[in-house]
């Protein structure tokens, strides 16, 4: 099960729908119109044309599952007493008292452009059910970084 945000889940629809009206018919007639190009045993724009709709297939199966699966979270009866996921946590990497801020999300909704972070990154997972003034230390990829925590909202 996968916890988001109703904006997250909101998107994944609009996906769907975009994958199965949009982008679905253009892959058929890509098939078709290259079917119209003769020989399909040495026809390597048809061989593409259904390997690309195959990865289609897949990305549309994928997102219904996700779908499925997904558990909007009501924001409203978030607490910010400690972080959890849909929290934003504002804190201080207190090696070089860098300022950062990050919202906890499912792995669906992450997106780092935005300040949002999967669930299941060593930083989410590192901060999970700590609270404000709590420093912790997270190992990462290069190595172990001390975090304080300042503010946590709901994201």
């Amino acid at each position: 099960m996968a916890y988001m945000s109703q904006e997250g889940y909101d998107k994944l629809i609009a996906e769907l729908k975009r994958l199965e009206s949009i982008e679905r018919p253009k892959a058929s007639a890509a098939i078709a119109e290259a079917r119209e190009k003769g020989d399909l045993s040495e026809n390597s724009e048809y061989d593409a044309a259904k390997e690309a709709q195959a990865h289609l297939e897949d990305k549309i199966n994928q997102l219904k599952v996700t779908i499925s699966e997904a558990k909007v979270v009501d924001t409203s009866r978030l607490s910010t007493d400690a972080v959890q996921i849909l929290s934003k946590v504002e804190m201080t990497n207190m090696t070089n008292k860098a300022k950062m801020t990050y919202t906890i999300v499912s792995e669906s909704e992450a997106n780092l452009r935005e300040g949002k972070i999967s669930i299941k990154t060593p930083i989410a997972q590192g901060l999970l059910n700590h609270k404000v003034g709590d420093e912790v230390e997270v190992k990462i990829p290069r190595g172990t970084i001390k975090l304080r925590i300042d503010r946590i909202t709901v994201g």
